[in-house]
Parts: C-alpha cells; structure tokens; sequence
C-alpha cells in the first residue's frame, strides 16, 4: 500500500512513533530506504543517529537508469520507512514502494508540487522543504539544516546578482529550478532525462546560441560523457565547466556540493566582474 504523506499526516506518523515503533534495524533506530542522493541526505541530517539510511541509487549510477536487486526491493519493503521523489522519476524504485505495508514520503506529493521538471531539490529552499517534510516523517529535527540552506540561498543570490551571461548551456535540462530562483536560464542538450546520443540539430542550435550570446562556458555534469560538451567547445571556442544536479552521490554533502557548483556558475557567467 502507497501512502501518500501530506504535511498534517506526517505529523501523526511522528506522533504515532515511526521512530519509536516497528524497527527494521534490529539495533533500536529507524530503518529509513531513500531512492537517491538528496532524500537519503535529508535522510541523514534530520534524523541523526535514530536513523538508519540506505541510499537506493549507488555512486556513480544515474538515477533514472536504476535497476534494483533482489536485495534493494527487500530493503524497500521491509523498511520503516521509504522516501522516493514521485512523479515517475525512479520508476523501478516507485514501483516496488507502491507495494510497502509501511508509510512511504512522495515527496513531490507532500510539497503539492506539480512539475514537469523534477530536479526540485536543486533549488536550496526546496531541499529545506524537502528536510522539513522528511525530518517530520522521521521525528528528526531540520532546524540547522533549514538554517543552513537558508545561508547557501543567500550564497547564491549575492553572488549571482550581476553577472555578464545569464545563459547557462548544460548537458540535460536538470538546472532548471535552481537557475530559475536567482533570475539565470537554461538551454540543454538534452531534456529531463539525458540522452544517450544528442540531436545534431539541436547541437547546431546551441552552438549558433553560444556565438550569439557570447557564452564562455559550456557545463558538462559528471556522471554523463563529455563529448557534447567537447563538441559545442571545439565549433564555438567556449571552456567547458561542471555543475553537479547530485542525483548520485557526489562525495561531500548537498551544502558542500552545491557551493562548488556556485563556485563554477560565477567563474562560468562571470559574475561580479
């Protein structure tokens, strides 16, 4: 069974003592599934040692290409509590949660997020919404996180207040949400899901688009090949960059991650110049 936790129900769950309650673990915390990188970090934060997060998705695999093993799809069903993204983003991984006894968090589902664009947690006051709606499900506390993304909000718009470019080229159009929050737009390569092979005639928009615009930097991401972006530098003279939409675990924490990809985006639009 799915449940769907919207903001009054979780509240009830924490009352009724998920943390407190069945124990998957066996050691006395909380058993917590998370599809990917961003909810098993607000996972982590706001549960603290009461909790016990496995990250569905491994480093180094795209998320939309997940495939579970037997051992995972148990570790769905069996845990106290699984939080996955929604809107069809993980299918394999929403699929099995479909089919829990236990409460599950759709999280596009509890912010009442209706989007075409899935890669809401890459806009920091969203992940705060994203820790708040998880640390009630886990009776977590996402005080110092919320705070702490409230800083990197402020970060963010500071340093993109006045930049030379507002166009950010990406390799798949996972930029959108952040970019949009601090007044930048997004031209891909690709659409929400990366491609495996380009459109060359999309690659020709983009390469008459950098030219005019007079764009410096193409911004490749780590988990996809780097020949698009090669190719868009090579016919049009631009550096290539890096921004991390952290559907993988990048190492270092969200806080961390997404402050080197505001390091790259200020360098890339030359901002405050």
């Amino acid at each position: 069974m799915r449940i769907v936790l919207v903001p009054a129900l979780l509240v009830s769950l924490a009352a009724a003592g998920c943390a407190g309650g069945s124990d998957a673990s066996g050691d006395g915390r909380t058993e917590v599934v998370a599809a990917f990188f961003p909810l098993a970090e607000a996972a982590r934060v706001v549960g603290g040692p009461d909790v016990d997060v496995t990250d569905l998705t491994p480093p180094g695999v795209e998320p939309h290409e997940l495939e579970l093993t037997p051992d995972q799809v148990d570790r769905i069903l069996d845990a106290d509590v699984a939080i996955v993204l929604g809107g069809g983003f993980q299918p394999a991984v929403e699929d099995v949660a479909d089919d829990r006894d236990g409460p599950t968090v759709v999280v596009l589902d509890a912010l009442e997020l209706d989007t075409d664009d899935p890669h809401v947690w890459l806009d920091p006051t969203t992940m705060a919404r994203i820790a708040e709606v998880v640390a009630d499900a886990l009776d977590g506390d996402a005080t110092d996180f919320v705070a702490e993304l409230e800083r990197l909000d402020g970060s963010y718009e500071r340093a993109l207040a006045s930049c030379e470019s507002d166009v950010v080229v990406s390799a798949h159009a996972a930029f959108g949400h952040l970019l949009g929050r601090y007044g930048l737009r997004e031209e891909s390569v690709s659409g929400l899901v990366p491609e495996t092979e380009p459109d060359p005639a999309r690659l020709d928009e983009l390469a008459r688009l950098v030219e005019r615009e007079a764009v410096t930097t193409v911004f490749s991401e780590p988990l996809l090949p780097p020949r698009v972006a090669d190719t868009l530098a090579r016919e049009t003279g631009a550096e290539i960059s890096t921004l991390d939409p952290l559907e993988s675990d990048p190492g270092t924490s969200y806080v961390e991650a997404m402050a080197g990809n505001l390091e790259r985006l200020v360098e890339g639009l030359r901002c405050g110049a």
